[in-house]
């Protein structure tokens, strides 16, 4: 019985942050998108490099915040104002300045989760092990001295030889294909 090994990408090492840099930029202009870069610092002007988008993690918080804020806004207005009306020390149905606190809280907790789940989410976590730790150089050196690229095996430009030469021709030395976990 012959057992075929599923890939899952291939990862390349790179001299130091310039030649990253520049394979990053060839990465991103070949048109690449399921792939990343490594290395044991961060490198200054990656993302532009990356062709990164900004993150949409603040928006998605600040709306929450805001949800949260008016849901606590409206839950005091119908319990004090609407479902149970009474008067406490002379202060009117709708005392905004008392709520305040209640509303900074639930506005905050609100955010809190937002940016938890939405990094979970927009990070694709939990992933218990990326298949670049199957690489021996990489485990060895992205720490301390190493510089790397890897493409995911999902990438609709992957191809396990043309890849590999892509890779090559930008620069990247030691180059691995990336094999699964059985």
């Amino acid at each position: 019985m012959v057992q075929t090994e599923k890939i899952e990408g291939a990862v390349a090492q790179f001299e130091n942050p310039a030649t990253l840099i520049k394979a990053a930029q060839k990465m991103r202009d070949e048109g690449f998108r399921n792939w990343d870069t490594h290395s044991p610092f961060p490198v200054h002007g990656m993302d532009d490099a990356m062709g990164t988008p900004r993150t949409k993690l603040g928006w998605m918080v600040a709306l929450f915040a805001f949800c949260g804020t008016t849901v606590a806004y409206l839950l005091q207005w119908w319990t004090s104002a609407v479902d149970y009306p009474l008067v406490i020390s002379g202060k009117p149905f709708n005392s905004v300045p008392a709520w305040v606190p209640v509303m900074f809280e639930l506005s905050v907790l609100a955010a809190a989760f937002a940016a938890v789940i939405g990094m979970l989410a927009f990070n694709m976590l939990p992933r218990y092990n990326h298949p670049v730790f199957n690489s021996e150089n990489f485990v060895a050196k992205h720490m301390d001295d190493g510089f790397f690229v890897s493409v995911e095996a999902t990438d609709a430009k992957f191809d396990k030889e043309k890849t590999v030469e892509f890779l090559g021709s930008i620069g990247g030395t030691n180059i691995e294909l990336l094999v699964a976990d059985d």
